[in-house]
């Protein structure tokens, strides 16, 4: 079995949702850094152009999404499960409305000028240009509309209250009880908020909270071995993707397998991916490209949050 490769950088907080997701799970990976802003060269030879982080890299299978990186993690190993039994609608729909109501609101408390002054403190005035002019365009185009820190400020302590009654109130240790990805989808954002002394008293503040970011926390990152860019694309290069999905599906705007499509998220990160449609499922859509330097890859996308269009 092709081993696990995580192409991330330390501080995204969605790669920090799926690095806690190797640690709950007890998994092997490899870390292969990537920059935080374009260009990623290594990383786009690999995905065609998506450039959001964290991508997954199973020999010459490229998954897109921490929602689809999530379910892919399942599939490597079922206990303990992310998903679980008779709940599954719950944590997928609990875990997408916190990684894009919650994260946003996240990133607008982040974005405040005392926060980033102190989150840039060691930058060059030339370096926070170029990250800002950088995420200005990662969030052009899509239809994330990011509150204003001020709109952020106003809301989030009634996000905060909920979530601070829901653990008061569970009887387990965490959202549903048991983990699941309901956890890992709320906590990176509140970790995301914990970086500096500007942002952590927004969490530090709920008390229940507080206990249970600890606890999810404290399933660590899994066993970690660094691999270097170029060491992923040659395992890319030299590896024959998986088997595709055995599942029936009725595509309903009537893809077909081996026609020429694009595919790009609909929130942000809206750079299209072109290639060969090899399965349109329930879930999952995956295409087939070829790169010089990564070789033939299939690059798989989930089919919420992303359009699919006809080349």
């Amino acid at each position: 079995m092709s081993e696990l490769i995580l192409h991330h950088y330390p501080t995204s907080p969605f790669a920090e949702k799926v690095r806690l997701l190797m640690g709950f799970k007890g998994l092997s990976w490899r870390s292969v850094r990537i920059p935080p802003m374009m260009p990623k060269p290594d990383l786009t030879a690999l995905t065609g152009g998506y450039r959001r982080t964290p991508v997954l890299q199973v020999g010459a299978d490229i998954y897109c999404d921490t929602a689809l990186i999530a379910r892919r993690l399942e599939q490597e190993k079922a206990s303990p499960a992310l998903f679980p039994e008779g709940r599954e609608m719950i944590a997928a729909f609990f875990a997408e409305w916190a990684d894009s109501v919650v994260f946003q609101h996240a990133v607008g408390l982040v974005f405040q000028p005392e926060s980033m002054a102190m989150r840039f403190a060691k930058l060059t005035p030339e370096a926070i240009k170029a990250f800002m002019t950088d995420r200005a365009g990662l969030f052009s185009g899509g239809s994330t509309a990011r509150p204003a820190a001020e709109q952020a400020r106003h809301q989030w302590p009634t996000i905060m209250a909920r979530l601070e009654q829901q653990l008061q109130r569970e009887e387990g240790d965490f959202l549903l009880g048991d983990p699941s990805i309901a956890d890992f989808a709320l906590a990176h954002s509140l970790w995301f908020l914990k970086g500096t002394p500007v942002t952590s008293p927004l969490v530090d503040a709920y008390p229940a909270v507080s206990a249970w970011l600890a606890r999810v926390l404290g399933f660590g990152h899994g066993a970690v071995n660094e691999l270097s860019s170029e060491e992923a694309l040659d395992i890319a290069r030299n590896a024959t993707p998986a088997a595709l999905p055995d599942e029936s599906f009725e595509e309903p705007n009537g893809f077909t397998a081996g026609q020429q499509v694009s595919i790009a998220a609909t929130d942000y990160g809206v750079d299209p991916v072109v290639g060969e449609l090899l399965f349109a499922g329930g879930e999952e859509l995956i295409l087939r490209r070829e790169d010089p330097r990564g070789g033939v890859v299939h690059v798989h996308f989930p089919r919420l949050g992303f359009r699919i269009e006809a080349r």
